[in-house]
């Protein structure tokens, strides 16, 4: 049976949100079990069971990205074909935004009336690109009245980067020099969680929820690149619902 983890912070009723983790479905080997993503080498009738499972608690078939850790934001509610971006938004209901992540951080955005949602993933390459950024933009909200939840990713003890990585990130937003830890000659580990609320706040969101789920720690639960190298992929979806506050 699927194990699902609701994200837990004060969204508008109207707001539905689900992150799938790697249970429960009928994928094997090291794509075990609930693989969704297509791209990883799974089978493909695997992936499509897989895919159906997660249909079944949702209101339509979500809007799926190539994703390619950019800044470009697809406008879900008008997607007729798969899009190369890396964020999605959504104003009509039941329209389902979704991005697939096995490290990288998945962020979840609404505003506080449940008019407008938004999926964002949001690796080291998306976030120094300004994804986030862009994404709030594209919202049409007063930043002040959006908020945003942070879902599975790696943790920085696990995530060791180059001082290339490092120097850009404090070029473009010297605060994130304290988001990374020396880990050894040239090398660092970097707090993913620390650098999205960084650039989320930039860009004027200061309500941020969750951030303390670990993908690579976690096994049992959650697919992870850097810990497995070939591995499946977890999806993150928010939508709306047809209900009124």
């Amino acid at each position: 049976m699927a194990n699902w983890i609701y994200p837990d912070w004060p969204a508008p009723s109207r707001v539905k949100s689900l992150v799938s983790t790697r249970l429960g479905g009928g994928s094997t080997g090291v794509y075990a079990s609930l693989n969704l993503g297509e791209h990883v080498g799974d089978d493909a009738i695997e992936v499509a069971q897989n895919r159906t499972i997660l249909r079944e608690m949702l209101p339509n078939e979500p809007v799926w990205l190539n994703q390619v850790h950019g800044n470009t934001v697809a406008y879900a509610d008008h997607v007729r074909e798969r899009v190369q971006a890396d964020a999605a938004v959504a104003w009509r209901r039941k329209t389902v935004c979704a991005v697939l992540t096995a490290d990288c951080l998945p962020v979840l955005l609404c505003d506080d009336e449940g008019s407008v949602v938004a999926a964002v993933h949001a690796g080291w390459r998306g976030l120094l690109a300004g994804i986030l950024e862009q994404t709030v933009s594209t919202m049409r909200q007063p930043p002040a009245r959006l908020m945003a939840w942070l879902g599975p990713a790696i943790a920085q003890e696990h995530y060791e980067v180059g001082h290339e990585v490092r120097q850009a990130f404090v070029n473009d937003l010297p605060q994130t020099a304290a988001a990374f830890r020396g880990h050894g000659s040239g090398k660092w580990l970097a707090d993913m969680y620390w650098l999205a609320r960084l650039h989320l706040q930039r860009a004027g969101v200061t309500r941020i929820f969750g951030g303390d789920l670990d993908t690579f720690a976690d096994q049992e639960r959650f697919y992870s690149y850097r810990r497995d190298g070939v591995t499946g992929r977890m999806a993150s979806l928010i939508w709306l619902n047809e209900e009124q506050n």
